[in-house]
């Protein structure tokens, strides 16, 4: 009867707080988490990857690594815990493919500067030298270099087809890269050589000291995953006796999940956010 009448107080105290919040913060705070979801599928780079299909594949591995895990187990908290890992478990594929894709778009950017430098020296326009990055740029900026060729062509316009490479990359480096093609574009003449080396310059010394920052800081994230992964593994040993089933399906053993649970991501985010470093804004033009 106390539980019952602890739910009900607390649902009032919900339904007074949604009555007396802004419709228009609650419209503004989803707009941000839609934008945010948004921004990681494109900076990810893979093709045809909408946030529906992330989410469906969220909930999708959530559905089956849940439904295995009761099978396997039988105790329906660790059932859910594994499928709240498992729904996140794309996501963090998604975050590890968009760290990995900026790193080696932050290591080719010197390299395909250097690559425009020797092109205008030779005598070639700005915009021909980057449509030749394509053919003879690095690996990894080919693609959204052939992107601003067939741009180029189709349109005439260099800033139409910096528009285009700039969401096609969606990254903050491109974006800074981008705004000094564009100043270069104006400037013109014989400073042009010179805002292309001293842009190059630049670049190679972030991508080398942030490269050596997060080569240190790595271990970090590596003893935040052992320690969380840690006791959830000695769980799953654990529900392969039936005693232990017994006992963690229970309201004492399911709240010792729950609790668990909470700390471990609380213990988790702390110490991944002690060894991230920060995000670099992008400049939306």
């Amino acid at each position: 009867m106390g539980a019952v009448l602890g739910l009900l107080v607390g649902a009032g105290l919900v339904l007074i707080m949604l009555a007396l919040t802004d419709r228009s913060d609650i419209r503004v705070a989803r707009s941000r988490e839609v934008g945010a979801l948004t921004r990681l599928v494109e900076r990810s780079g893979i093709p045809r990857l909408t946030p529906a299909n992330l989410l469906g594949a969220c909930a999708a591995a959530s559905a089956l690594v849940g439904a295995a895990t009761l099978i396997v187990t039988a105790v329906p908290m660790v059932a859910l815990m594994a499928a709240a890992a498992a729904g996140y478990l794309p996501f963090l594929v998604i975050k590890r493919r968009v760290s990995a894709r900026a790193k080696a778009l932050r290591v080719s950017w010197p390299d395909a500067v250097d690559a425009l430098v020797s092109a205008v020296r030779a005598g070639m326009s700005l915009p021909e030298a980057l449509a030749d990055l394509a053919r003879r740029g690095p690996e990894p900026l080919r693609p959204a270099f052939a992107v601003f060729a067939a741009e180029h062509r189709a349109t005439g316009s260099f800033a139409s087809a910096l528009d285009t490479l700039q969401d096609y990359l969606a990254d903050p480096v491109a974006d800074r890269v981008i705004a000094s093609l564009r100043i270069a574009r104006e400037v013109g003449g014989t400073d042009l050589g010179t805002v292309l080396r001293t842009l190059s310059t630049l670049l190679r010394e972030d991508a080398r000291t942030r490269g050596d920052i997060e080569a240190r800081q790595s271990w970090t994230v590596s003893a935040a995953r052992m320690a969380v992964a840690a006791p959830w593994i000695t769980l799953a040993m654990l529900c392969t006796r039936p005693e232990a089933v017994a006992a963690y399906n229970s309201w004492s053993g399911a709240l010792v999940i729950a609790l668990a649970g909470v700390l471990s991501i609380a213990a988790y985010r702390v110490m991944v956010a002690i060894g991230r470093l920060p995000i670099e804004p992008r400049m939306i033009t």
